[in-house]
């Protein structure tokens, strides 16, 4: 197996672990009464990580790695960790507002909005470049940008609800 394939399944388990942690979460949070909001935009945020993945998966496994790339995504790991231990069971990959619950302003949150937005945009972008795609890497971080532009002005009102 060459070290892109691994590469690949490497990102493809941290995506399968956190759509399990997701949904754990998911779960907890409506158990309290938590409103989901932007439930129409969600599947097509799904279908763009599964395109992205997928395609990944056919024209990448036999590539050369870029070592850089494979060093940034490690260390936007420990980015996605300090997100995940902020966040704690609200962390999930829908817009879930629990009433009365406060803003979490502390980790990342101190010194950026959307934190979490701003990582899977970059991981997009880096994995594709650890194996030279820079056109494929290009379009989907535009085609992201598109759904986060619709997703944050989402979450944002009902945040501010």
């Amino acid at each position: 197996m060459s070290g892109a394939a691994v590469f690949l399944g490497l990102v493809s388990l941290q995506r399968l672990v956190e759509l399990g942690l997701a949904r754990r979460n998911t779960a907890r949070l409506q158990r309290r009464g938590a409103v989901e909001y932007g439930a129409s935009h969600y599947p097509y945020i799904v279908g763009l990580h599964v395109v992205w993945l997928g395609g990944l998966w056919l024209i990448a496994p036999a590539s050369i790695l870029a070592p850089v790339f494979v060093w940034l995504y490690g260390i936007l790991q420990g980015f996605r960790l300090w997100i995940l231990a902020t966040l704690g069971e609200r962390w999930t990959t829908r817009i879930l507002v629990v009433e009365g619950a406060p803003l979490v302003k502390t980790g990342p949150y101190r010194f950026l909005e959307h934190p979490n937005y701003w990582l899977v945009a970059l991981e997009l972008l880096v994995v594709p470049l650890a194996f030279g795609l820079v056109l494929y890497a290009g379009a989907f971080l535009v085609a992201n940008a598109i759904l986060m532009a619709i997703r944050i002005r989402v979450e944002n009102r009902a945040l501010a609800r």
